[in-house]
Protein backbone atom coordinates (compact mmCIF):
# COMPACT_ATOMS: atom_id res chain seq x y z
CA UNK A 1 0.00 0.00 0.00
CA UNK A 2 1.27 3.49 -1.18
CA UNK A 3 1.30 6.23 1.64
CA UNK A 4 1.84 9.84 0.45
CA UNK A 5 4.71 12.12 1.99
CA UNK A 6 4.21 15.50 2.09
CA UNK A 7 7.43 16.92 0.23
CA UNK A 8 8.93 20.67 0.77
CA UNK A 9 8.02 22.76 -2.28
CA UNK A 10 11.04 23.18 -4.90
CA UNK A 11 12.72 26.12 -5.46
CA UNK A 12 10.75 26.60 -8.86
CA UNK A 13 7.31 26.07 -6.76
CA UNK A 14 8.63 28.67 -4.12
CA UNK A 15 9.15 31.74 -6.60
CA UNK A 16 5.99 31.33 -8.11
CA UNK A 17 4.55 32.44 -4.57
CA UNK A 18 6.68 35.43 -3.66
CA UNK A 19 6.46 36.43 -0.14
CA UNK A 20 3.54 39.14 1.11
CA UNK A 21 6.03 41.88 2.23
CA UNK A 22 3.54 43.96 2.59
CA UNK A 23 1.93 41.31 5.29
CA UNK A 24 4.62 40.89 6.63
CA UNK A 25 5.82 44.56 7.41
CA UNK A 26 2.52 44.87 8.81
CA UNK A 27 2.93 42.88 11.31
CA UNK A 28 6.15 44.35 12.41
CA UNK A 29 4.79 47.29 12.53
CA UNK A 30 1.83 46.76 15.24
CA UNK A 31 4.94 45.92 17.78
CA UNK A 32 7.69 48.38 16.52
CA UNK A 33 5.86 51.54 15.59
CA UNK A 34 6.24 54.44 18.71
CA UNK A 35 2.85 55.68 19.29
CA UNK A 36 1.06 51.62 18.76
CA UNK A 37 -0.80 50.49 22.21
CA UNK A 38 0.69 47.93 23.60
CA UNK A 39 -0.99 44.76 23.02
CA UNK A 40 -2.63 42.60 25.35
CA UNK A 41 -1.38 39.10 26.25
CA UNK A 42 -3.93 37.42 23.91
CA UNK A 43 -3.31 39.41 21.00
CA UNK A 44 0.84 39.27 21.26
CA UNK A 45 1.12 35.54 21.89
CA UNK A 46 -1.14 36.08 18.33
CA UNK A 47 1.40 38.38 16.90
CA UNK A 48 3.92 36.41 17.88
CA UNK A 49 2.77 32.91 16.75
CA UNK A 50 2.27 35.44 13.10
CA UNK A 51 5.88 36.71 13.28
CA UNK A 52 7.34 33.01 13.54
CA UNK A 53 5.44 31.91 10.72
CA UNK A 54 6.84 34.79 8.87
CA UNK A 55 10.38 33.96 9.70
CA UNK A 56 9.89 29.96 8.82
CA UNK A 57 9.11 31.21 5.28
CA UNK A 58 11.00 33.82 4.75
CA UNK A 59 14.59 32.09 6.34
CA UNK A 60 14.47 29.23 3.02
CA UNK A 61 13.62 32.09 0.66
CA UNK A 62 16.74 34.81 1.77
CA UNK A 63 19.07 31.77 2.33
CA UNK A 64 18.64 30.58 -1.07
CA UNK A 65 19.21 34.07 -2.97
CA UNK A 66 21.99 35.05 -0.69
CA UNK A 67 23.61 31.21 -2.20
CA UNK A 68 23.33 31.90 -5.73
CA UNK A 69 25.53 35.14 -5.12
CA UNK A 70 29.55 35.04 -5.04
CA UNK A 71 30.74 33.73 -1.71
CA UNK A 72 32.97 37.04 -1.48
CA UNK A 73 29.51 39.25 -1.78
CA UNK A 74 28.79 41.50 0.89
CA UNK A 75 25.19 40.87 0.71
CA UNK A 76 25.02 37.31 1.18
CA UNK A 77 27.68 37.83 4.37
CA UNK A 78 24.91 40.23 5.56
CA UNK A 79 22.01 38.53 4.53
CA UNK A 80 23.29 34.82 6.27
CA UNK A 81 24.09 36.99 9.26
CA UNK A 82 20.47 37.88 9.16
CA UNK A 83 19.22 34.50 8.95
CA UNK A 84 21.45 33.25 11.21
CA UNK A 85 20.11 36.40 14.17
CA UNK A 86 16.33 34.98 13.06
CA UNK A 87 16.88 31.41 13.60
CA UNK A 88 18.64 32.07 16.88
CA UNK A 89 15.89 34.47 18.08
CA UNK A 90 13.31 31.46 17.05
CA UNK A 91 15.23 28.97 19.61
CA UNK A 92 14.70 31.74 22.20
CA UNK A 93 12.02 31.23 25.12
CA UNK A 94 10.69 34.04 27.07
CA UNK A 95 10.26 34.04 30.39
CA UNK A 96 6.27 33.94 31.33
CA UNK A 97 6.41 37.97 32.32
CA UNK A 98 4.79 40.70 30.01
CA UNK A 99 7.53 42.99 29.63
CA UNK A 100 10.16 39.78 28.01
CA UNK A 101 7.48 38.41 26.08
CA UNK A 102 7.14 41.93 24.05
CA UNK A 103 10.52 42.37 24.18
CA UNK A 104 11.12 38.77 22.53
CA UNK A 105 8.04 39.42 20.16
CA UNK A 106 9.96 42.57 19.52
CA UNK A 107 12.77 41.02 18.35
CA UNK A 108 11.02 38.89 16.13
CA UNK A 109 9.31 41.65 14.52
CA UNK A 110 13.08 42.95 13.79
CA UNK A 111 14.21 39.92 12.17
CA UNK A 112 11.34 40.05 10.01
CA UNK A 113 11.77 43.40 8.62
CA UNK A 114 15.43 42.68 8.25
CA UNK A 115 14.60 39.49 6.43
CA UNK A 116 12.36 41.37 3.92
CA UNK A 117 14.83 43.79 3.16
CA UNK A 118 17.22 41.59 2.46
CA UNK A 119 14.99 39.51 0.25
CA UNK A 120 13.93 42.37 -1.57
CA UNK A 121 17.87 43.47 -1.90
CA UNK A 122 18.67 40.29 -3.56
CA UNK A 123 15.70 40.73 -5.94
CA UNK A 124 12.84 39.43 -4.60
CA UNK A 125 9.76 41.09 -4.90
Amino acid sequence: MATSTTRPPTCEERHQRPLDLQTMRVGTRRLLAEDTELPGAEELETLTLRLRGHIMVAVPEVEEMAGRLPEDDTRRACARACVGEARMRMRLEPSAAPPARLAHAQRLARSVNALCDHYENLGGS
